[in-house]
């Protein structure tokens, strides 16, 4: 059962004390999650100004720097359009990602079913070697790709309600469970909530023998509704579930 650590995600620099946006950030923060379980890393590059950025030099540069703090660790980063609106550009700059040293290189990326031009984006990382999670968030997300001739290419599946309330985001993810499982093929199905969500649902995945997520992207909070002090102790309470009998 994987647990991926989600660093920073869309959180603007100085949200919380330890977010990383830095690619030597960046790195410190894998490398203390990957020592508390985390199997995996996504992460949200970040250009010199802090905000985020698909662009290959940004993108190159936060990779390269967990790799070398994590190198068995698989690597994505995100490819969401609030980054860059319009579809033919983001296509773009992921399209450059494919001439990065394999070493700066994403092994996975995610895309957003309900986003615009989705469909191209992912074409083009499965054109560059990059795996592909989709992430399901809207009750129209799941017809989206059964419409789509991907579903069966797809690295991973991702349920991520958006509700923050914990029982609506639990509803909504049994929702969408039922209409991705068909979809899903062999690809495994990762589910993770958000906020006041974020330990609900991580406990209802591990429940159904689903991969999850946890990191500052997702909550500042721990289990306990303390703030967390960072990154790697958001993994280490995870792990706990995790040994926890489900």
């Amino acid at each position: 059962m994987l647990i991926q650590a989600c660093l920073n995600g869309a959180r603007p620099p100085g949200s919380h004390p330890r977010l990383p946006t830095t690619p030597a950030h960046l790195a410190a923060d894998a490398q203390a999650c990957v020592e508390f379980g985390a199997g995996a890393v996504h992460l949200h590059p970040r250009g010199a100004d802090g905000r985020e950025s698909l662009a290959a030099a940004d993108v190159g540069a936060a990779v390269a720097a967990v790799r070398r703090a994590c190198p068995d660790t698989p690597i994505g980063v995100t490819t969401g359009a609030w980054i860059a609106p319009d579809p033919q550009r983001r296509a773009a700059e992921v399209r450059a990602w494919a001439a990065l040293e394999p070493a700066a290189r994403p092994d996975f990326a995610s895309v957003n079913v309900s986003e615009s031009g989705w469909e191209q984006v992912v074409a083009v990382l499965m054109e560059a070697g990059i795996g592909v999670e989709a992430g399901v968030w809207e009750p129209e997300d799941p017809a989206r790709l059964a419409a789509s001739d991907l579903a069966s290419r797809l690295m991973r599946l991702v349920v991520e309600p958006q509700s923050t309330d914990p029982d609506a985001a639990v509803r909504t993810a049994d929702t969408l469970l039922d209409a991705v499982r068909p979809l899903a093929s062999d690809a495994p199905i990762l589910a993770h909530g958000r906020e006041g969500a974020a330990w609900a649902v991580l406990e209802w995945a591990l429940d159904r023998d689903l991969d999850t997520r946890i990191g500052l992207e997702d909550t500042f909070e721990l289990p306990d509704g303390n703030p967390t002090p960072d990154n790697a102790a958001l993994l280490a309470a995870a792990r706990t579930y995790l040994m926890e009998p489900h």
